[in-house]
């Protein structure tokens, strides 16, 4: 397979170019810094400069020609402010699911956020609308023609994978390491599993592949 990963120098979409390419499958990663390109080169990855920002869905749909699924792991990140929450979490996200309708990809995989849809919606403060932005995108995506699935992971650790989680509409508070969502995107992908399901995910006992094909939330 072939997968392009906006987002391509987070944590997460650096491990999941290391899985595919390990595992025989090119992984595109879309950055914005061309000074980010070697990293991805180590992890496997291929790099492709563009500014979700600022291209059109038309021409991204040409750059993901002969792509067979993408993957949302973008984020405007912890210093950024409520503007680019919409501009890059929402608004990019959006934009990578109708370049992919265009571009006649159905696969899209969306690394989102816990307890999204609780945003305040008359609240100005950076996470709120973070999480609007969160919550706006995943709906966007769950409304196009796409074989979709959102992973709503809870707090991000970079402890070592266990290859162990819990899935659930709602699965509470909880914590879970970037390598395990990382395997989760992966095996969604490779083993075409948990279609069209949105789950938030946490640590726990089942094994990565059985709770995606478990999950129908």
């Amino acid at each position: 397979m072939r997968i392009a990963i906006a987002g391509g120098h987070g944590k997460i979409a650096l491990i999941l170019q290391k899985l595919l390419s390990d595992a025989g499958h090119e992984a595109v990663g879309l950055i914005r810094n061309p000074e980010q390109a070697g990293d991805l080169l180590v992890a496997g990855g291929i790099p492709v400069v563009l500014d979700l920002e600022q291209v059109s869905a038309e021409t991204l749909a040409a750059d993901l020609a002969g792509v067979d699924a993408v993957v949302f792991a973008a984020g405007a990140g912890p210093d950024s402010g409520a503007a680019r929450k919409l501009t890059v979490d929402r608004d990019a996200a959006v934009l990578l699911a109708d370049a992919a309708v265009i571009a006649g990809i159905r696969r899209y995989v969306m690394i989102s956020a816990m307890s999204a849809d609780s945003f305040e919606p008359d609240s100005d403060d950076v996470f709120q609308v973070y999480l609007r932005a969160k919550s706006e995108a995943d709906s966007a995506v769950r409304q196009r023609d796409l074989d979709w699935t959102i992973i709503r992971p809870g707090a991000l650790t970079d402890d070592p994978g266990t290859g162990l989680v819990h899935l659930a509409e709602s699965t509470g508070r909880g914590s879970i390491p970037r390598a395990d969502v990382a395997a989760l995107v992966y095996c969604s992908l490779v083993d075409g599993v948990g279609l069209h399901a949105q789950f938030e995910a946490i640590e726990g006992d089942d094994p990565v592949a059985e709770a995606l094909t478990m999950a129908r939330y």
